[in-house]
């Protein structure tokens, strides 16, 4: 079944993101939190259900005497979105579902070229996997798409482009992706789009109110949630911590780990054989995060002054094991956490690496399109 735009009412949003936040909940409990009488909850289900948005779970018999509670939750079937992300060399291609299910994640080397090329690129790619994973017919929000630098337009159409990425800076983005995939486009700073991605699939969402998500890929910059917002600033450039590591100086980027192993003869072109080259510069790569964690850690403790976030997290396309090293650093590091000193339930605030690994971009770029459906004005 094919279902029609989406035109939701703030009722409709509020009783979503309840669902969102806090899992599946009978209509009663949701009653309760919403503060809205059973009737009306009724009503609101009933329309949600109706767009496929949200379903009943399996009864589940309550202790004693009455009805057994019929839990609701988001449904899978609510439709899907594309997300798409850049790193060098390697094109991440994301699926997820209305609930936040990953339905794909594909990384493939991609040569770099001009935008034109690159969404004409991509139209394949998204009819090969919606044909791929029976799509077609579904509700489909539209795609997402990590860009690598801060806007320069306030209506995110033109955006400063990193520079190994050539005739992408102040290009009309959004018009030259909406004219090839003829899709609603949505397009948001790289690391801002990790935020979102770590708060919806990686275990922050319900359990902190403000999360920071520094990430580590063509530059450096760090993504800001709060509430279930993404932080933007003014003109939308907030987070961009790349302004205090200037491009002409070592940096603590991905990009800057490749050149570093490069001038130490390492022959190491693009992530793409990354893991097979680096073998036998351990001590190359011990010297970048001793040298990264004195780099970062004047930001992060800005940053905890600033915001106090409940959750800082590290994300980048580099191996697992290089970014727990850098983790490990940082926390050996005078990290200044406040006087906040009491632990939490969940022990002593620490700086953590990423469940998602280097798809966080990609996932969170998917994630937009379904975050804006949901979100109230």
């Amino acid at each position: 079944m094919k279902y029609p735009s989406l035109a939701l009412l703030d009722e409709e949003k509020r009783l979503l993101w309840q669902l969102r936040t806090h899992g599946a909940q009978p209509r009663s409990t949701l009653a309760a939190a919403l503060q809205i009488s059973n009737s009306a909850t009724t009503r609101l289900t009933k329309s949600l259900i109706g767009q496929g948005l949200i379903e009943e779970m399996t009864s589940e018999a309550l202790p004693g005497r009455g009805r057994p509670t019929v839990p609701l939750r988001i449904s899978s079937a609510g439709g899907y979105a594309f997300g798409l992300a850049l790193y060098a060399g390697i094109l991440e291609i994301a699926v997820v579902d209305y609930a936040g299910g990953v339905i794909a994640l594909n990384s493939e080397t991609i040569e770099l070229t001009d935008p034109a090329g690159f969404a004409r690129h991509v139209d394949r790619r998204i009819h090969d996997l919606t044909l791929e994973h029976r799509l077609l017919g579904r509700r489909l929000y539209g795609v997402g798409f990590s860009a690598p630098g801060p806007a320069l337009s306030r209506d995110g159409n033109r955006w400063s482009i990193v520079r190994n990425l050539p005739g992408w800076k102040n290009a009309p983005l959004r018009e030259i992706f909406e004219e090839s995939l003829q899709l609603p486009i949505w397009i948001e700073n790289d690391a801002t789009a990790a935020a979102l991605a770590e708060y919806y699939l990686g275990g922050l969402i319900g359990r902190c109110t403000t999360a920071i998500v520094i990430l580590l890929g063509h530059g450096v910059g760090a993504g800001i949630i709060h509430e279930g917002r993404l932080m933007r600033g003014e003109a939308g450039g907030a987070g961009e911590i790349g302004m205090f590591y200037p491009g002409d100086r070592p940096r603590p980027t991905t990009l800057d780990l490749i050149a570093t192993l490069r001038a130490a003869g390492c022959d190491v072109a693009s992530l793409a054989n990354f893991a097979k080259a680096i073998a036998g510069y351990e001590a190359v790569i011990d010297r970048w995060l001793d040298r990264a964690a004195d780099q970062l850690v004047a930001t992060i403790n800005s940053a905890i002054a600033w915001l106090e976030p409940g959750a800082i997290r590290l994300m980048s396309p580099l191996p697992a094991t290089i970014m727990q090293g850098l983790a490990e650093r940082l926390n050996r590091r005078n990290i200044i956490w406040g006087d906040h000193s009491i632990e939490s339930d969940a022990g002593p605030r620490t700086v953590t690496i990423s469940p998602l690994g280097g798809a966080g971009a990609a996932l969170g770029a998917a994630l937009l399109p379904i975050h804006a459906a949901i979100m109230r004005s």
